[in-house]
């Protein structure tokens, strides 16, 4: 296992970027063409949803992320995937936390995955214009009459659940349990989760290390600050929880230092070796956009990894046309690089150099760093105009 890494990366983009206000595109009476209400096939389903407890919308109650008195009860989502006879045994599963750049980590590895023919599940939250989008097979959302099937056919054992668990069973648990049973229906090789809020007593904090194929924490920052705890210690030791013991721990970062010592500490104690994808001697840079053929704008970037006892680079990809811009993006995708070197070392030898890159370079997502096309700026009355759309939600990302 190669523990001691060190990452080299260059980027090359451009400022000269026609910034666009959130206000203009919220106000802006075409933008409704390009939002989609709910698949009416999907009315039942989302109508038992919406009968439980959603703390996305309701917000999570003090402490309730934290491993401790306060914090959620996993016993219920273990119960509950027992019931469903521990759908997620039946694949290796990719666990992904952090502040920010989980969903982009997971698509970049989840893609990289795909590149080299595994069949690849993505489950992540939250969604913007469709439930479908928060899980994916092979790089598609689930169809609503594939989601309606899944549904129907384990609703009385979800009935049941919520029933003996005297409702507490929450919005985000019982989706949870319909995403992993769906992975198994789909017979996927691997799945790459991300954790909803935290880590340790997150709801999809229910893998066992005997299919957990690596962790992987992106970044801490505060966010959820009552829920985790109230400080970047106790939100480093809330995502920490989802390291298993023997099970390698990708860190992406750069961390603080005391924070780093946390994650290390943990994955210490679990006997868990430690992957770090950020190298704080690194030299980065941005430099400039490329627009290929008009198809949409591209950073260039040169990705070099290597072992830190050794000289020779275990990759080192030149001219890398990322889609996703701007340096977080850079360290989300040599985080997955990292990911996916990892996953190689354990036998997945189909995730060549090769593709890793293919797997970079065909990642998009809507609202994360996400540029329209010259066709999408025009419907929304901006002929000309260099949109960028990003979910932007910590004052970190807002400074990017």
């Amino acid at each position: 296992m190669w523990s001691h890494l060190s990452t080299i990366s260059y980027c090359k983009l451009s400022p000269r970027i026609r910034r666009i206000s959130a206000a203009s595109l919220t106000s802006n009476r075409n933008l409704s063409t390009m939002v989609s209400t709910e698949d009416p096939e999907l009315r039942d389903f989302v109508g038992f949803l919406e009968s439980l407890k959603n703390y996305e919308k309701a917000g999570v109650p003090k402490g309730a992320g934290t491993d401790s008195g306060e914090g959620f009860d996993l016993g219920r989502m273990k119960r509950l995937m027992l019931r469903l006879d521990n759908p997620h045994f039946n694949y290796k599963v990719v666990h992904v936390a952090g502040t920010k750049g989980k969903g982009s980590t997971s698509a970049f590895l989840s893609n990289i995955l795909r590149a080299g023919g595994y069949s690849v599940a993505c489950y992540s939250s939250p969604h913007i214009l469709s439930i479908k989008e928060r899980m994916s097979c092979n790089g598609v959302p689930v169809s609503a009459a594939t989601l309606n099937d899944v549904f129907k056919s384990i609703k009385p054992i979800l009935d049941q659940s919520i029933q003996e668990e005297n409702g507490s069973l929450s919005h985000f648990e019982i989706l949870t349990g319909i995403a992993f049973s769906l992975f198994a229906k789909e017979n996927v090789d691997i799945a790459v989760i991300e954790a909803g809020l935290g880590g340790a007593r997150d709801a999809t904090n229910i893998i066992e290390s005997s299919n957990l194929a690596a962790s992987v924490i992106t970044t801490i920052g505060e966010e959820h600050l009552a829920a985790l705890g109230g400080s970047l210690k106790t939100i480093a030791e809330a995502k920490s929880g989802i390291i298993k013991h023997g099970r390698p721990v990708v860190l992406g970062g750069p961390f603080l230092p005391h924070i780093e010592d946390i994650l290390r500490s943990k994955a210490a104690s679990m006997s868990s070796p430690v992957i770090l994808a950020s190298d704080i001697g690194s030299n980065s840079s941005v430099k400039r956009i490329i627009d290929r053929n008009g198809v949409g704008l591209r950073q260039s970037c040169e990705i070099v990894i290597q072992n830190e006892k050794d000289d020779k680079p275990i990759v080192e990809l030149g001219d890398v046309n990322l889609r996703m811009l701007g340096h977080h993006q850079l360290q989300n995708a040599v985080t997955a690089t990292c990911v996916s070197l990892c996953l190689r070392d354990q036998g997945w030898g189909r995730v060549t150099d090769e593709a890793i890159r293919i797997g970079l370079e065909n990642t998009r997502l809507l609202g994360r760093s996400q540029f329209l096309t010259p066709k999408e700026a025009e419907a929304l009355q901006l002929p000309g105009a260099t949109v960028l759309l990003d979910g932007a939600h910590t004052k970190d990302l807002r400074e990017l």
